[in-house]
């Protein structure tokens, strides 16, 4: 079909409209049924890899297979033996006592992935995130409270097909209306991660901005105050039976941004090295400075154990960037993560399909850049989760 055919200078402007609606929505439908047809599937991992992530050796692996402390693992047609999926990682964790949950008296960590300006790496960056803590053992929980759900389409959902509004966020932020309020825990799902859930979005999240905006001008300073700390209060009873929880909000200041923010306890803000975004990154901070003080006004207090900013998109072949890099890293200092995450064809080739780099079973430009790939996020993640594990002072050192 060309675009000849679906083109009628007749039609007004809201029939043209409808008519591209109606092509957008019979290509997610496409797109749903191959997902439908080849169902995800979670990591796997070589022996060698499986020994990594568990704080033990292969042969501690063997020897407890051996003894029957583990199941022994099958063999392929080579008599080599299989990978090991995350539930048999996780199964060794707890054999081998290396679990790396926090002790109970060990608040989780509630971590918004923040920017107010779209293009940043804020979901691709979310999502890696997510699947790191999950990948190493630690139970996880990714709510995407973007209206765009490209992170909630990164787990093989199309969102506007696949997901109601009753199973978002949306219902929880509206405690005190009983028709269609309805607690967070019940928009929780598992996803093909074993450790990690995910609550899904969809484009009807923007109704969450109006709704609450609304709502706030009905009240007055400190009753009002208690229309953006809902998704805190929510948050904070499921984040009990969690390590981490990584929220993806919108890239724009409003009700459901500001709502990420006060319901964190940790931030991670995402800045790719140029100078327009630097720029919208100070903007950031000042405009989160302005908001903390005027919460703290309604009796709303924020404390985050950490803020940290995380280079992304940067590409060390071009000057002008890492004049942009050294900028920042001697204006935060230590606030700068060290670990950089570069411009990647993998990133886009993964994004494309919507997946993650994770999620790919090979590589989709080279091994080498596969590998460099995913060695800039496990060092990210391992630095977010050493700052994870600083705040947990009951929790013991991984042996």
């Amino acid at each position: 079909m060309n675009a000849s055919q679906n083109f009628d200078p007749t039609d007004t402007t809201l029939e043209q409209v409808r008519r591209r609606e109606n092509l957008a929505r019979s290509v997610l439908e496409t797109i749903r049924d191959d997902n439908i047809s080849q169902p995800r599937q979670g990591p796997t991992f070589t022996p060698a890899q499986a020994a990594d992530l568990v704080h033990r050796s292969t042969s501690a692996i063997r020897t407890a297979e051996l003894e029957g402390r583990l199941p022994e693992q099958k063999r392929n047609a080579q008599n080599r033996r299989e990978n090991y999926t995350l539930e048999q990682l996780d199964k060794m964790r707890e054999v081998f006592g290396t679990r790396p949950w926090r002790h109970p008296s060990d608040e989780p960590l509630i971590i918004p992935v923040q920017n107010f300006k779209g293009g940043v790496g804020k979901t691709t960056l979310s999502v890696h995130l997510a699947q790191y803590f999950a990948i190493h053992g630690y139970r996880t929980l990714l709510i995407d409270v973007d209206a765009q759900a490209s992170a909630t389409m990164m787990f093989g959902y199309i969102p506007d097909l696949d997901i109601d509004i009753d199973q978002t966020a949306l219902p929880s932020l509206l405690k005190g209306d009983e028709e269609v309020y309805s607690p967070l825990k019940d928009s929780i799902r598992k996803t093909h991660y074993h450790n990690l859930d995910l609550v899904p979005a969809n484009l009807h999240l923007y109704n969450a901005e109006y709704m609450l905006a609304s709502r706030m001008a009905k009240l007055d300073a400190e009753e009002s105050g208690k229309v953006l700390t809902a998704l805190r209060d929510e948050v904070n009873e499921v984040a009990q039976g969690y390590d981490v929880v990584i929220l993806d909000p919108p890239p724009a200041l409003g009700m459901l941004s500001m709502s990420a923010l006060l319901a964190a306890n940790a931030l991670l803000v995402p800045m790719p090295p140029n100078t327009i975004d630097f720029s919208s990154t100070a903007s950031f901070f000042s405009m989160l400075r302005q908001n903390m003080e005027d919460m703290e006004s309604r009796g709303v207090g924020v404390d985050y154990r950490f803020i940290q900013i995380a280079l992304t998109r940067t590409d060390e072949n071009k000057w002008a960037q890492q004049q942009v890099v050294d900028m920042a890293r001697e204006l935060f200092g230590g606030v700068v993560m060290p670990t950089e995450i570069k411009t990647s064809a993998e990133f886009d080739n993964s994004s494309s399909s919507h997946q993650s780099v994770y999620d790919l079973t090979r590589p989709t430009t080279n091994h080498q850049v596969r590998k460099r790939c995913l060695k800039q996020l496990n060092d990210l993640g391992a630095e977010v989760e050493a700052l994870v594990r600083s705040v947990w002072p009951n929790t013991p050192a991984i042996d």
